[in-house]
């Protein structure tokens, strides 16, 4: 039997801007909907500066807690909600999705699984964005960084919804996770 050894994942182009996004793929939920809220920031590089061409995915569970097992997460039919959206940064690195604050079931801190892709990344990378709430401080994830990081994976309440800025790299980068198998 050959071995295969793992291999970089092929970086992201510019062409997903064109190929990849759909019609209403930020709105997990009508922005009219009762319990709609805003996740939105700027994705910015080690230099601070803007990634205009970046292109996030967000799953996340309902308000109860539960994930979502419906097929056809393409498409937004105002009904069904599967707990997963993408979107892409505009020319100032910014991006927003309309969605519902997450739930948690067996007493866990509620997040919303975010993921990454952009020019010169080998792969995606993997990160969390909390909304504020009292069971932060109980956290495994958050309690495992150092005080001076947790922030970075806690979005602020501000007059859009909130707010949930991305760091590539350098001063205040955000915390990026790895999973088992992952190259």
């Amino acid at each position: 039997m050959t071995r295969l050894t793992a291999t970089p994942g092929q970086t992201v182009g510019p062409f997903f801007g064109f190929a990849l996004p759909f019609d209403r793929g930020n709105e997990l939920v009508s922005p009219d909907a009762p319990d709609a809220i805003r996740l939105h920031g700027t994705v910015t590089d080690g230099a601070g500066a803007p990634v205009p061409d970046a292109l996030l995915e967000i799953w996340q569970p309902d308000t109860d807690g539960s994930v979502s097992t419906a097929t056809g997460s393409l498409r937004r039919d105002g009904r069904a909600f599967t707990g997963w959206g993408r979107a892409e940064t505009d020319a100032h690195g910014h991006y927003s999705f309309t969605t519902i604050k997450p739930g948690a079931r067996q007493r866990l801190t509620p997040f919303i699984a975010v993921t990454v892709f952009a020019r010169g990344l080998l792969n995606r990378l993997f990160t969390r964005a909390y909304l504020p709430d009292e069971r932060l401080q109980t956290d495994r994830l958050l309690s495992s960084l150092p005080d001076d990081r947790r922030h970075t994976l806690i979005a602020v309440p501000d007059e859009q919804g909130f707010r949930f800025d991305i760091r590539l790299q350098g001063a205040d980068e955000t915390v990026f996770l790895r999973y088992r198998g992952q190259p």
